[in-house]
């Protein structure tokens, strides 16, 4: 009876010890899901707000005319041009450097690695001063450029240069650690029978990392898309020819048109919006694909 008893004690203070880390438990879900919501609405929502609302704020009519101004336009078309550019030269160049270092073993790999991971130590600013210092006029290689009439330096292929560099580490990244848990037994053994390098990447290696290789494409094209340091010291802000659409909202801030500058900005926002769109969609496709 007396051991009953004590049992009975016992059962009582484990549940009142559970009750209290439920409640605890409970206590500090609300608090994360608090500070979170908070944090997202303060510096997400609020300024997505603002721009909506100030791109506008004068009628439709006067944001129509703000995002189909000449200069605007040719923003948008150079900021297109320049990510189509590096999402396909990222792309070759991720797939085979995550191909060459996950399969192969030669000498130098591991510096070749450091060497992808290069611009995202580096500030994009930094960047854009390295390529002025090696193609601008100080450089002994501007009076060969000169020569063949072919400016880097405040002209187009400096935009699209500085856009390939800051992109690049995003595809291989993506890419590498899908080949690395892959392994090589299927490729050796598709090359034991015969298969040629080609068919088995085409069969055994890209299937594997589709999900992963169009993932690291729509982050690629939305870095690019957004990239402002790099591109803003290569262009040298030449209205309607080197300026993209961030340099374009920068210009139009500086000379106090508040209204057109967040018309401009709300273009890059609805193209956010895709790439987040479209990231959510194939992240969506790639966990289904898995579970299968």
């Amino acid at each position: 009876m007396a051991f009953n008893t004590a049992d009975r004690v016992i059962s009582r203070e484990g549940t009142t010890e559970t009750h209290a880390d439920t409640a605890g438990s409970k206590a500090v879900r609300i608090i994360l899901i608090t500070v979170s919501v908070l944090f997202l609405f303060i510096m997400l929502v609020m300024p997505l707000i603002t721009v909506i609302y100030e791109s506008f704020r004068k009628g439709f009519g006067a944001f129509l005319e703000a995002v189909t101004d000449n200069d605007t336009i040719s923003a948008l078309l150079l900021t297109l041009e320049a990510t189509v550019i590096a999402v396909v030269i990222n792309t070759v160049f991720g797939l085979f450097a995550a191909w060459a270092i996950s399969k192969f073993r030669f000498r130098g790999k591991k510096v070749l690695v450091t060497l992808i991971d290069l611009p995202v130590t580096v500030s994009p600013i930094i960047a854009g001063l390295i390529f002025v210092l090696t193609f601008g006029r100080q450089s002994f290689i501007y009076p060969y450029l000169e020569k063949i009439d072919f400016m880097i330096v405040y002209a187009v292929p400096g935009i699209i240069l500085a856009t390939v560099f800051v992109t690049f580490p995003f595809i291989s990244r993506e890419i590498l650690p899908v080949l690395e848990a892959q392994g090589t037994d299927e490729e050796e053994a598709a090359a034991l029978m015969g298969a040629k390098s080609f068919t088995i990447f085409r069969k055994i290696t890209l299937p594997h990392i589709k999900w992963a290789l169009i993932y690291g494409i729509v982050l690629c094209a939305a870095r690019a898309m957004g990239e402002f340091g790099a591109v803003s010291v290569l262009s040298g802000h030449l209205r309607g020819q080197t300026v993209t659409l961030p340099l374009q909202v920068e210009i139009l801030f500086g000379d106090n048109k508040y209204m057109p500058a967040f018309a401009v900005s709300s273009i890059l926002m609805v193209m956010a919006v895709i790439i987040l769109i479209v990231r959510s969609i194939v992240e969506y496709i790639g966990k289904r694909k898995g579970e299968e």
